[in-house]
């Protein structure tokens, strides 16, 4: 039975991979230490998804470990002979890392690098998985050549990153925000141990990951806590661009899937941008319309005219490169089922949560 190591193994990606490969046969290890809840508050808790996996899959051990803590993380590369490693944990918001840069940057590059000495020293014939982010490629997208349209902004068609961006767009030379230089140095680490240790490593880019085990806040996880408000009746506040500014989502269930076929043929040191593509494209007005039309509900909007900081005005995934390597791979997930997928289990978290 090969065993497997999923770090942030409580959040969104995290535990769908949980899931995933336990219902593979997979010997499971997760470490979440629910850092999620010291970065956003109640709202991000991840105790719920932890007391889940736990119940459901007996072949799952759960550490309340911090990935930076390097004694502790090659306790547990010392007691297992890990065949896949699967790293999820992260500081992930823009805002949250202008607070605590220290902490920020320690999670993000600091404790990758832990765990990628970990790897050299203990599996070396291990396949090790990054989530990365397409904050890597800073505010560079938002020097696009943009239109306006009436609920998105838009590409023309004939523009080479009409379909999509695809990892040919330079990371120099922009604006990234703290968070997004903390994932480019874990980026660079994550390529570097492929390309000149010869390991089995892996650079997922990934743009807007979304699905029903995700605890948004109103600093991370976009459609997640879109939902949220839309069904509590909380204030929803827009910050820039009109709301016209585009994402393409990914289901988790897609991402794993996708991360399944890279550790079934594996190429060291690649790099993949990772989204829904241009077919799971959504503005934020776009998104809040669908979120009334599933809920029945009216949303309490309220508009910032300053964007963040580093935040992307338009942003679709190009996939082709992975396709191309991993053919037999496809998107199952549209942006209404991955809402309706969110709705069903936030509704039922509310209705807990007020019982």
């Amino acid at each position: 039975m090969p065993d497997v190591l999923i770090t942030g193994s409580a959040g969104l990606v995290g535990s769908e991979a949980v899931r995933f490969f336990c219902e593979k046969g997979f010997r499971v290890v997760g470490v979440d230490n629910n850092m999620r809840r010291y970065f956003f508050g109640d709202d991000a808790d991840t105790t719920w998804n932890k007391k889940e996996l736990l119940e459901r899959y007996s072949s799952y051990r759960h550490c309340d470990a911090d990935i930076r803590d390097e004694k502790a993380m090659g306790d547990i590369f010392r007691s297992f002979s890990f065949d896949l490693v699967i790293h999820a944990a992260a500081q992930p918001s823009h805002d949250w890392a202008a607070r605590e840069p220290f902490t920020d940057f320690t999670v993000n590059a600091n404790g990758t690098l832990v765990l990628l000495e970990c790897l050299r020293t203990f599996c070396p014939e291990a396949v090790f998985i990054f989530f990365s982010t397409n904050k890597v490629y800073g505010d560079r997208p938002n020097f696009l050549p943009l239109v306006e349209k009436e609920t998105r902004y838009e590409l023309p068609e004939d523009h080479p990153f009409h379909k999509g961006i695809d990892e040919s767009m330079s990371i120099d030379n922009c604006t990234h925000s703290l968070f997004g230089a903390s994932k480019v140095a874990a980026d660079i680490l994550v390529q570097e141990y492929g390309k000149y240790f010869g390991l089995k490593t892996v650079v997922f880019r990934g743009g807007c990951l979304t699905g029903p085990a995700h605890s948004g806040t109103r600093l991370h996880g976009f459609l997640s806590y879109l939902m949220r408000s839309c069904i509590s009746g909380r204030k929803y506040s827009i910050y820039g661009y009109k709301g016209k500014q585009v994402r393409d989502n990914i289901h988790a269930r897609d991402l794993v899937s996708a991360l399944y076929h890279f550790y079934l043929a594996p190429r060291p040191g690649e790099v993949y941008n990772m989204g829904g593509g241009r077919q799971c494209s959504v503005s934020l007005l776009e998104a809040i319309a669908l979120c009334e039309d599933i809920t029945g509900k009216l949303m309490e909007v309220e508009y910032t005219e300053e964007n963040r900081a580093g935040d992307h005005q338009w942003w679709i995934t190009d996939t082709g490169k992975f396709r191309k390597h991993y053919p037999a791979w496809a998107i199952t997930y549209s942006v209404p089922s991955i809402l309706k997928d969110i709705f069903t289990t936030q509704g039922k978290l509310l209705r807990e949560d007020a019982q």
